[in-house]
């Protein structure tokens, strides 16, 4: 802690005094800010586990049936088949507020998986693998959400949690420490000149009346 540089008057004292409750509740509003935050981050974090989990199950699908595939009709044969097929998959990418930050929504729009490949030159498992594969596009760009998010929010965090710590541990105390310096110097004041003024009257007293 330590005292600002600044003069010990009534004016400073009450300027002081506005600009500590302030701080105090501006520190409130921020420690709300960060505990929500801590709570948002949390949840996603949470989340994006348990969707890192599922997406990789998926995909273990998907490949799967791709070896099957594979193995059905050769890798040739599937890179010329996979040049007919034709998608129309669409990524929306919108905003979503929270604590004043935005943060992208992100969500595919995927045509329906239905049978690309012809009936001979491949196997049915390629038709499995590739509705698998589609149907991991959703959960990807959920995925791709969810850490953009957690980034935005750590960052948020982590700059609440520095303004937190200033007005906590330095503006605060410091404003707290100089009105208290300032009351005592103002006090003391009102003392000496209360002594004075008691010593005139005596003095006064004690001369001889002309």
């Amino acid at each position: 802690m330590a005292i600002l540089n600044i003069a010990p008057t009534k004016s400073n004292l009450l300027t002081l005094s506005r600009q500590l409750a302030f701080a105090e509740e501006g520190y409130d509003l921020l420690e709300q800010k960060r505990q929500i935050l801590i709570f948002e981050l949390m949840n996603r974090l949470k989340r994006a586990r348990e969707l890192e989990q599922r997406i990789g199950a998926d995909f273990q699908r998907a490949f799967a049936a791709l070896r099957e595939a594979t193995l059905d009709a050769g890798s040739s044969a599937l890179d010329r088949a996979a040049l007919a097929v034709m998608f129309d998959h669409r990524l929306e990418i919108s905003d979503q507020h929270l604590m004043g930050l935005r943060i992208p929504r992100v969500t595919v729009h995927a045509d329906s998986p239905a049978a690309q490949f012809g009936v001979s030159g491949t196997s049915a498992n390629a038709d499995v693998a590739m509705k698998r594969f589609v149907e991991v596009l959703p959960l990807l760009a959920e995925m791709a959400e969810l850490e953009n998010a957690i980034i935005r929010l750590s960052r948020e965090l982590r700059k609440t949690q520095r303004r937190c710590n200033a007005l906590l541990k330095i503006f605060i105390p410091d404003y707290r420490e100089t009105i208290i310096y300032i009351r005592g110097t103002l006090e003391e004041r009102e003392r000496e000149s209360f002594v004075i003024l008691k010593m005139i009257r005596n003095r006064l007293a004690q001369s001889p009346a002309n």
